[in-house]
């Protein structure tokens, strides 16, 4: 059982923060009553990007509990926490957080499993959203304007999806429904796979130039860091379309812009940026042809349910001395 301590013989509920509720849902969307008595939680709706102010926020904190990649922990803040005895994160993967430098300051990490349906789903309405320029639509009707742009029909159209993992494949199945054709790359992706998902196996410069619509579902790594840049983007067109809901940084977000700026491309749906929350004097705010959605692909009441639930169940176990679900430093 993870220690307590305890006074007058009675254990002390360990100190649990929550981070980054942004929501303030945290504490009504799962049953926290498990840790009644074991667990002292607070939660916090409100983000921090200091360092120097979060580790004030956690310096007395046992368990913290992550929301996805909202707040980083690299190894310099872990070492200023001697207290943190879990970190628990939204999903199985967290770019944010140094798993290694955790496992050797005894730290033990723990995820969340859940699926792809969220996740798929708001990449699909910004595949539709940008397509007709729904958005620009809305806007036009609100403002007292009629049908001031043609947009493209997806059934007979190319969608071009890099990366054909879980929700890659989803968005594969999505795309067949609509009628469209669907080509497909990554880095280590057979034309077998490809073919059980119904899509061809292409390459990457293939994939921009023959897509009408490009959708990105790609981890962020070194190799990813950058990869849709200038050359894609042109070879993407005039008539093409980019959606994003991974990670900002796999696109260049200069050339984005610059492409965006001289119709080089024609429009772009982004759930992801390279600084979270979007700063509000972000050039990207001011950029033609954008569906700019505030990184809402796992964000549902059913899937914030499972997560937050999760949470619950890994703090539990690591009460109990067997930590689920725990994530490793490869």
């Amino acid at each position: 059982m993870a220690e307590q301590s305890k006074v007058s013989g009675v254990p002390t509920p360990v100190s649990v923060v929550v981070l980054d509720d942004w929501q303030d849902v945290a504490l009504s969307v799962a049953d926290w009553s498990p840790l009644s008595g074991r667990a002292h939680v607070v939660r916090h709706t409100d983000h921090l990007a200091d360092a120097d102010a979060l580790v004030d926020r956690l310096s007395g904190a046992e368990v913290v509990l992550a929301m996805r990649e909202r707040t980083p922990f690299p190894a310099e803040v872990l070492a200023r926490l001697p207290r943190l005895r879990l970190l628990v994160t939204t999903g199985m993967a967290n770019a944010a957080i140094d798993v290694a430098a955790a496992a050797a300051q005894g730290v033990v990490v723990s995820g969340t499993a859940g699926g792809s349906a969220a996740a798929a789903e708001l990449a699909w309405a910004l595949v539709l959203a940008v397509a007709r320029d729904v958005p620009g639509g809305d806007r036009a009707v609100r403002a007292g304007r009629w049908q001031e742009h043609l947009g493209i029909e997806l059934a007979g159209s190319t969608l071009g999806l890099l990366g054909l993992g879980r929700i890659g494949a989803v968005m594969a199945r999505y795309a067949r429904a609509f009628d469209m054709r669907v080509l497909a790359w990554s880095e280590n992706l057979t034309a077998g796979r490809a073919a059980e998902h119904g899509a061809e196996l292409v390459g990457r410069a293939d994939l921009f130039e023959r897509s009408d619509v490009v959708s990105v579902h790609l981890r962020l790594s070194e190799r990813t860091r950058g990869l849709v840049g200038a050359e894609e983007l042109a070879l993407l067109g005039p008539e093409g379309r980019l959606v994003n809901t991974s990670r900002g940084p796999i696109v260049d977000e200069a050339a984005l812009l610059a492409a965006l700026d001289a119709g080089t491309i024609a429009g772009a749906a982004l759930d992801v940026f390279d600084i979270e929350p979007l700063p509000v004097d972000a050039p990207l705010r001011r950029a033609p042809r954008t569906v700019l959605t505030p990184h809402l692909g796992y964000v549902s009441r059913q899937s914030y349910a499972a997560m937050y639930g999760q949470c619950v169940e890994d703090v539990l176990a690591w009460l109990d001395g067997a930590p689920v679900r725990v994530l490793g430093n490869g």
